[in-house]
């Protein structure tokens, strides 16, 4: 392809080969700025810089991607300058306030295609790691820097490759750390990557604080629980946690049968110990479950959450009814939700084997209707 002739022809016209003193030279002086420099200017006995640099070139994935590709032969061909390529992009983005603006999209469409394309060797903490730097990071330059990278990456890579970039770059649990201090908050992250139409992002660190909320607060009630805190206290906890967390109801049903089976002392052996076991705990925390399984579906959530641990625990298995007469007994569970899991229940997993162990009870409930 035309450009990579031309820088091919550009190194051979400057002389640059392996056994040059400073191999960085073939990236600064030929990839990125088109000829040797002094400073402030070209050097004069070198006449003009070639157009195909890529800060001289146009600000485009397609115009850049053959510099990107040419590199990756040169490296193939000459693996130990994957060093100095690290060394130059490193000194380059830790300057990034002394380009243009449109400079820095250069450099970030660059950086891009370096990762898409897989560029030997070269390591996401040599992109990242330098780009933190305080004044850097105020100005929002890092910003712009990296929400470039992000549109041209994902252009021909999916979300969980960026993700295994960011993750491989120490990034992934600090992309906060990309934003100026007055917009570093969750709803700024949001708003930012929306505006500028990485909707997946959003959504990936929307779910990403969504399950740090949910474990800070499983954390929170495994320790009441396992000190046996009143239970009005541990109400409150739930309460105050779904209020500034916005939790959905859903979740919290779920979050509070695991929490209060985990605290379960479980025998391997004794199945009427762990029967006993696990009705006293469903008693004693009735009112905790009660507080938060506010409606019939609350409530089928709460009995598809028992009929998935009775299943996967084969200890369990045999306490499924056990487990749901002492949720009707405690007024958990109303009649008309056992009575709709028994007859439409959604969920396969052991529904025949659950559906035949609580046939006894059901016919109670349903005798008990008839006589009503």
């Amino acid at each position: 392809m035309p450009k990579e002739m031309s820088l091919r022809a550009k190194m051979h016209q400057l002389n640059i080969s392996n056994e040059d003193a400073n191999l960085c030279d073939i990236w600064k002086y030929v990839v990125f700025t088109g000829g040797r420099t002094q400073p402030g200017t070209t050097k004069p006995d070198e006449g003009e810089r070639h157009p195909y640099s890529i800060i001289d070139c146009e600000p485009t994935r397609e115009v850049i991607l053959p510099s990107v590709i040419y590199i990756q032969k040169i490296l193939r061909r000459r693996p130990f300058l994957i060093k100095n390529l690290e060394n130059v992009m490193r000194r380059f983005l830790q300057s990034l306030e002394l380009f243009e603006e449109n400079e820095r999209k250069k450099l970030a469409i660059f950086t891009a295609l370096a990762f898409s394309q897989k560029l030997s060797g070269l390591p996401p903490e040599t992109v990242f790691q330098p780009l933190l730097k305080d004044n850097l990071v105020s100005k929002g330059i890092v910003l712009s820097f990296i929400t470039d990278f992000f549109k041209v990456y994902l252009v021909d890579n999916s979300l969980d490759d960026l993700i295994s970039i960011l993750k491989r770059g120490k990034m992934e649990e600090n992309l906060l750390e990309f934003f100026p201090s007055a917009k570093r908050s969750a709803e700024g992250f949001s708003e930012h990557f929306t505006k500028e139409g990485l909707i997946p992002l959003v959504e990936y660190n929307e779910k990403k604080i969504f399950e740090v909320k949910l474990k800070e607060m499983k954390s929170a009630l495994t320790t009441q629980i396992a000190e046996e805190v009143d239970i009005s206290e541990v109400i409150d906890t739930v309460k105050q946690r779904v209020k500034d967390a916005k939790l959905p109801d859903i979740e919290i049903v779920r979050i509070l049968w695991d929490v209060l089976m985990d605290a379960v002392q479980w025998s391997g052996k004794n199945q009427q110990q762990n029967a006993n076991s696990a009705l006293r705990q469903v008693k004693t925390w009735a009112q905790l479950l009660n507080t938060f399984c506010t409606s019939g579906k609350l409530e089928l959530e709460l009995v598809y959450k028992v009929q998935m641990q009775c299943y996967e625990d084969a200890k369990l298995m045999k306490l499924f009814p056990e487990i749901v007469r002492s949720l009707y007994d405690q007024d958990v569970l109303a009649e008309d939700t056992i009575l709709h899991w028994f007859r439409k229940g959604t969920n396969p997993k052991g529904r025949q084997t659950f559906v035949k162990a609580l046939e006894p009870f059901v016919k109670w409930l349903e005798e008990a209707e008839e006589e009503e």
